[in-house]
Formats: C-alpha cells, structure tokens, sequence
C-alpha cells in the first residue's frame, strides 16, 4: 500500500516564471502562479513546479563540481524536431549525438534533461 502520491516535481531556478515557460513551449500546458512559485500543469494532468533559488548553482553534466541532481526524460516522436524546438526555447545541448534513442541538453536554468525516442 502506498503511502503518499506524487503531487509535482519541483524545480529550484532563479527565474520561475521564464523556466515554466521554457518547459511549457516543450510539454504544453498551462502556467499559474506567480514569483518565487509558479507551476506548470502539462496537458496530461502532471505538475511541474518552480521555486525561485536566487543563488541557485547550475548542475553539472556529465557530474563536475555541482553534480547532475536528477534529470528529466521527455518522450518524443521525432527527435530532430524535437531538437530543434528544444534549441529555440533557449535549450542548450549537452550530448546531441545522432545515432542513439536519446540527446541531453540543458534547460535555461542548467538542469539536465533528455530528449527520448518514444
């Protein structure tokens, strides 16, 4: 029996608002909320949250000084597409390589996330 669910995850940035809009142009939604907490509710019922981190430390990947800390894998159809929205919402790529079912990038923020061949 499990003991709690799983109300968000949560992202520490020091912009909410731009970070819920980056993730937004990627996974559709809607963003509500304000400052130092804004949540982005995806078309799938799923919530993202960002909390406003003013001296937030960028990840880094592959593990460095700030470690990764966690990533997110996105599932996509096409990854060539998928790249390219991803690099005009203001990702920057990581570990691009074609040939493999995956690319890493980096939010606007610095976290890692994956873009994933469904």
């Amino acid at each position: 029996m499990a003991v709690a669910t799983l109300g968000a995850v949560v992202l520490d940035c020091p912009d909410p608002g731009a970070l819920a809009g980056f993730y937004a142009g990627l996974l559709g939604g809607t963003v509500e909320g304000e400052l130092d907490w804004v949540e982005l509710r995806t078309p799938d019922g799923r919530t993202l949250a960002f909390q406003g981190a003013p001296d937030h430390k960028a990840p880094e990947w592959p593990s460095g000084g700030h470690s990764q800390q966690f990533h997110l894998d996105l599932t996509v159809a096409d990854l060539d597409a998928a790249q390219t929205a991803a690099l005009a919402l203001g990702a920057k790529p990581l570990d691009s390589a074609e040939g493999r079912g995956w690319r890493v990038y980096a939010d606007p923020a610095g976290h890692p996330f994956c873009l994933c061949r469904a």
